[in-house]
Order: structure tokens, then sequence, then C-alpha cells
């Protein structure tokens, strides 16, 4: 997907990007190829696969929920960004939480961050088992996303403590998401959600499946979950 490719497809979606925000991604783009060298942030480098697999791939969250107001979202391990810094450049109005257990991928995304002169952006070096326990940031997020973290039972538990009532949690996922939701309903339902929905689509060009599991945060978390560093990897709610 080239640069006219990544506009064309998503303005055939209702978001219109303007001259500065097209070099914003193309500044991203340099950023991650010239950081990749130093730090491992992503296997895919060329330009044409990072419009497709990375930016135009993390947008798709919006085409399924709203995010023109200004929300506050976290995103749960986004490694190099994703999908949360496409969206904030899409939706300047944003507010964008971060947590990452990589100390290096922190620095790399505050560098980002202060290339772009994105406002409105913060970044937390932290196990998201840890982070999902702090007052400060348990339930207070409108909207908690995550992509290609873990599997929808352990994902759970490290995203819904940080969903207020009321909120959204949306999984980016790849073909496996109807098994893995099938396995992971029972931390959902433990841990407050319920599931809104989920959208399958092929993404453009190379047609890979992807699907995004939207889940409504009904009730409060019980306070033990999430369990302590390493646990719901290691023993899911399933």
């Amino acid at each position: 997907m080239n640069v006219n490719q990544f506009q064309e497809s998503l303005s055939e979606k209702g978001i219109s990007l303007s001259a500065k925000q097209l070099s914003k991604f193309d500044k991203y783009f340099e950023l991650l190829v010239e950081w990749n060298n130093k730090i491992n942030l992503t296997a895919i480098t060329e330009e044409k696969e990072v419009y497709l697999k990375h930016f135009f791939d993390s947008i798709t969250a919006s085409f399924y929920v709203d995010v023109k107001d200004e929300l506050h979202i976290c995103d749960v391990g986004a490694g190099a960004g994703f999908p949360s810094i496409p969206l904030k450049i899409c939706f300047p109005q944003l507010h964008i939480s971060i947590v990452d257990s990589l100390n290096k991928r922190i620095t790399f995304l505050e560098h980002l961050a202060s290339e772009l002169q994105l406002e409105n952006v913060s970044f937390y070096h932290d196990r998201a088992e840890l982070f999902g326990k702090k007052p400060e940031h348990r339930e207070k997020y409108d909207l908690v996303t995550a992509r290609a973290v873990a599997r929808m039972s352990v994902l759970s538990e490290l995203c819904l403590p940080l969903v207020k009532v009321g909120g959204t949690f949306v999984a980016m996922k790849g073909a496996a998401a109807q098994d893995e939701l099938q396995n992971g309903k029972k931390a959902i339902f433990l841990l407050g959600g319920k599931v809104r929905g989920i959208h399958s689509f092929n993404l453009p060009e190379e047609n890979s499946e992807r699907n995004i599991v939207v889940v409504t945060k009904e009730s409060s978390t019980p306070k033990k979950y999430p369990r302590k560093p390493g646990t719901p990897n290691k023993s899911p709610l399933e």
C-alpha cells in the first residue's frame, strides 16, 4: 500500500488526512526504520508494508468504534506505537496513554512523540498487571486497545481492569479470534465485560483476515484482578 492508496483507502472510510498528517506518517516511517537498526521494534520495514500492516491496520479500529470524541485511551503493550499512535495522528483530539514493559520501546515512543509534536500523549514503563492495580489508572479509561499482545483470556485480564464502567475494550486480532473468544468468554465475564461484537474483514491487497473484538465494560473488575505479573499467561481464566 503506497501513500496514495493509504490516503484513498482512509478517505473511503470518511477519514480525510491533511498534508500535515501525511507528513507525520512519513516521519513515523523514517523514525521506525532508523530506530529499528538499534532496537528490535518490528520485522516489517518496507514502506508499503509498514503503511498497510502497521499504519492502516491500526486505524481499522476506528471503522468499528467511534473515536471522534475527546476520549482517554490506554494502549497496552503498544510496542512501536500500534494501534494508538496512528489513531492519534488521524484523530488529534484523543488523549493517549501507552504502557509497555520494555523501556527501550518507551524511549523510542517518547522520541517519536516529540518529533511528531504530539500533544496529550503519556508513556509508562510498567507491566500491565501492575499498571492495572494503580488507582490513578484503574477503571479510568474510555477505551483500552491491544494489538497482537496475547490471547483473549490473557488479554482481558490485562486490559479490562483499566476500562471504566461503560467504557470499551478493543482487541485487534488475526484469524484465530473466534477460537480465542470461545476460550476467553469466562475471563471477559469475570472481569466485568460483555462482548458487543466481533468485526471480521480482510486487509486490502494481501487479503489476510483481521478481527476486531469489541467488549463493553458492564461492571467493575473484582479487586483481585489483574493477578501478579506472569500469572495471567501461566494460568489463564479459561
